[in-house]
């Protein structure tokens, strides 16, 4: 059965309020943080669930102002986002590089969250569906076999900052699709316990209509998880999905 998360992005931001006062509002939230690098052992000595943001595709060497996923796990992170919208758009990573990184993260004992999502000419197309299973047949990798958890999160392009959102009902024929790409392209067993997530401007007014269904596994959260207030209201929006069959 798959795990519920909550995961705080901050990006390359920290919350307004300061580190300090963020992660003492939000300590007893069922969450898991991921700050820039450069806040990763800040933040893990006072919150237990950790994640990086980006890791390096290669293990060691010169790579300069790379950070290997084995570093990132020395600074306390247990979990390691790879392929956010933001990185294949802005900085160019594709699903071979992205790949390279789901083996780095699995090898280092640490528990991916990949990303995968369309943008808006494939979903006007009517693409999305077979977009998205596309990048999960390319991050069959061997080392899958060797994962014990992955976590895919759902977050399409057109809906990343821009204050659009997916609806309940658009999110759920995805996920839909991911279970059954999943099935397919993954091994036996992990896709019954990989847990998928939304993430794509979620905010407490459209979080109820995105847990309506069932059929999502928690929220990677962006820019309303720098705001505690807002953070722990998507917490508590989160003790709101149903029951898992």
């Amino acid at each position: 059965m798959p795990n519920r998360y909550l995961i705080a992005n901050w990006k390359m931001n920290i919350p307004p309020e300061g580190i300090v006062t963020y992660l003492d509002a939000v300590k007893d939230a069922n969450a898991v943080i991921a700050p820039p690098f450069v806040y990763l052992k800040d933040v893990a000595a006072r919150f237990a669930n950790i994640s990086a943001q980006n890791c390096a595709d290669q293990k060691a060497g010169a790579f300069t102002g790379e950070v290997s996923a084995d570093m990132l796990r020395d600074c306390g992170a247990r979990f390691v986002i790879i392929g956010h919208s933001e990185r294949r758009t802005i900085y160019g990573e594709d699903d071979g590089l992205i790949a390279r990184k789901l083996e780095m993260v699995i090898d280092a004992g640490l528990t991916p969250i990949l990303c995968i999502g369309e943008n808006e000419q494939q979903r006007e197309r009517g693409h999305a569906v077979e977009f998205c299973s596309d990048q999960l047949c390319a991050a069959a990798i061997p080392q899958l076999a060797n994962a014990n958890e992955i976590v895919v999160a759902y977050e399409p392009i057109w809906a990343i900052g821009t204050g659009r959102n997916a609806t309940g009902a658009m999110v759920a024929e995805i996920v839909g699709a991911i279970r059954d790409a999943l099935e397919r392209f993954w091994p036996d067993g992990l896709a019954s316990r990989t847990s998928i997530l939304y993430g794509g401007s979620v905010t407490p007014d459209n979080v109820d209509d995105l847990i309506a269904d069932g059929r999502i596994d928690g929220f990677l959260v962006g820019g309303a998880s720098l705001d505690s207030k807002r953070f722990l209201a998507l917490a508590e929006a989160m003790k709101r999905l149903p029951a898992q069959p």
